[in-house]
Parts: C-alpha cells; sequence; structure tokens
C-alpha cells in the first residue's frame, strides 16, 4: 500500500509568508554572552558554559600569587595544564605540571595552585558536579585575606 505525502496549503485567503525568518540571538551569539570574566586579587578567570559540566573556565594566575588553598563539598574539578611556572598542591603532594598535564581533583580534597614562573600561567578547570556555583569553595588558607 502505498502512502501519500500530506499536501499543506494555507488556508483560502491567507498568503504564505516565503521570507526568511531571523533567529532573535544566532545560538554562537548566546553562547559568547554567556562567558563571564572575574577578576580577582590573584588573577581571573573565564567562565564557559557547558551542558553537562558545572562550568569550564580558563583560570590565569599572575606571576607570584596564588589561589586560595580550598576544597570543595559537592564537586570535582579537572585542570589542564596550559602553561609552564605553576605550582600544584593536593591534598599532601606538591608539584610543577608540565602544560599538557590532567589533574583530577576528587571533592574534599584540599588544592592550591601558584604562579611560580616569571609570566602569567593559565589552567583550564572543569566543574563535575551538580553543584556549579562559587560558593561551593572552603577557603582553608588564602593570602588576601578571605580564609
Amino acid at each position: 500500500m502505498k502512502v501519500k505525502k500530506p499536501i499543506i496549503r494555507a488556508a483560502k485567503g491567507v498568503k504564505r509568508n516565503r521570507k526568511p525568518v531571523a533567529l532573535a540571538t544566532p545560538p554562537e551569539e548566546k553562547f559568547r554572552q554567556a562567558i563571564k570574566e572575574d577578576i580577582r586579587p590573584w588573577g581571573k578567570f573565564r567562565s564557559y558554559p557547558f551542558k553537562d559540566a558545572g562550568s569550564i573556565k580558563i583560570v590565569t594566575v599572575n606571576p607570584n600569587c596564588a589561589l586560595s588553598l580550598q576544597l570543595h563539598k559537592r564537586r570535582s574539578e579537572y585542570w589542564v595544564i596550559l602553561d609552564p611556572g605553576l605550582e600544584m598542591t593536593l591534598g599532601e603532594r606538591v608539584w610543577r605540571p608540565q602544560p599538557g598535564e590532567e589533574i583530577f581533583i576528587p571533592r574534599r580534597t584540599p588544592h592550591r595552585l601558584r604562579c611560580v614562573g616569571p609570566e602569567p600561567a593559565r589552567v583550564m578547570e572543569i566543574w563535575i558536579g551538580r553543584h556549579s556555583s562559587e560558593d561551593d569553595i572552603i577557603r582553608l588558607e588564602d593570602l588576601y585575606g578571605r580564609a
């Protein structure tokens, strides 16, 4: 049995609009608008939207500066080192990761990033977990009086 395709017609007396309909905001522009930059005493970060991750950031740490020694109760993090000159603290371990090194930080694990090089250095930070907010930071030590 052959099925005929339905014929779609405008109602009698109604003209069809054949002009293309422009999107209110193109998807790439919505993405760009959702990128946030936040300036901190130690440098800055940019947050990128992503459906499954809580947040994706590029964190830049200035020379002789450090993030808080911190942990998170509700999220883990996954870091990718982008530049040389960083010192990483993860639990009791302290080392200088190389560009391209990938580091998983389990929730409730103290961690810190310090720039020991002469130039600002960057890391890509991906939040893993349901809680995607800066209020999940528990500062254990902080050079800027925020602990």
